[in-house]
């Protein structure tokens, strides 16, 4: 049955715009985007075999363009789409930062540190910084390893926070495992950067680890 065919509840397009984007499925989305089915499938049915045959949405959208043109129903049009759509929630969440928005709140700051950090193939570390009232003056990737870990040295970020002003500060790294749990070296760490920005009177908020699912809050957790 082809989409136009469906209930009308149903079909994607009407599904967004009476529901909103959340109510749509992974496949749902993603075939807004492909815009047509091949082989038979609908536009859904396409979508639903591409990501099964990636491993899932994070996967697919992991790729560059260049690997997207070679998946089956992509090609270079379908490819460029998905890069600009996922390069464009990319920078308006940087928009929050060059405004100055408050992201004291941890989910937000989380889905944050997880946009930017997440599709990394590397283990990075990175500090965002932030005024007395929680709003954001900057974002910095300041240390990178590779798979097995990134070395962390709290002075540095004692004195970029000093550089940017700021009263209170968040941390996140990933893991490219996709293993969200915080290790010992985690708390660790999380310990030195707390007492080391203290003594200057900048406060940590929390320590996001990204990895699959959801960041975890060490703040949450109860270990900042």
């Amino acid at each position: 049955m082809h989409i136009r065919d469906w209930p009308i509840s149903e079909r994607p397009r009407e599904k967004l715009l009476a529901r909103g984007p959340g109510h749509l499925s992974d496949a749902e989305l993603l075939a807004l985007f492909l815009g047509s089915g091949t082989a038979g499938l609908d536009a859904v049915g396409s979508a639903r075999t591409l990501l099964a045959a990636c491993g899932g949405l994070r996967r697919l959208l992991d790729l560059d363009a260049r690997a997207m043109t070679r998946l089956r129903g992509v090609g270079p049009a379908r490819a460029c789409l998905l890069a600009a759509a996922l390069e464009l929630g990319q920078r308006h969440l940087a928009a929050q930062l060059e405004r100055g928005a408050a992201l004291g709140e941890p989910h937000a700051a989380g889905r944050y540190f997880a946009q930017r950090l997440r599709s990394l193939g590397h283990e990075a570390f990175a500090v965002l910084y932030l005024d007395t009232r929680h709003r954001a003056l900057g974002f910095e990737e300041l240390f990178r390893g590779g798979i097995d870990g990134a070395e962390v040295h709290p002075r540095i970020i004692v004195q970029r926070a000093l550089a940017h002003g700021a009263a209170a500060a968040m941390v996140g790294h990933n893991h490219p495992s996709g293993n969200p749990q915080p290790s010992a070296a985690d708390r660790a760490v999380t310990t030195r950067i707390k007492q080391a920005l203290a003594l200057v009177d900048i406060r940590l908020l929390d320590h996001f680890v990204i990895g699959d699912g959801p960041p975890t809050s060490m703040a949450e957790l109860g270990m900042v």
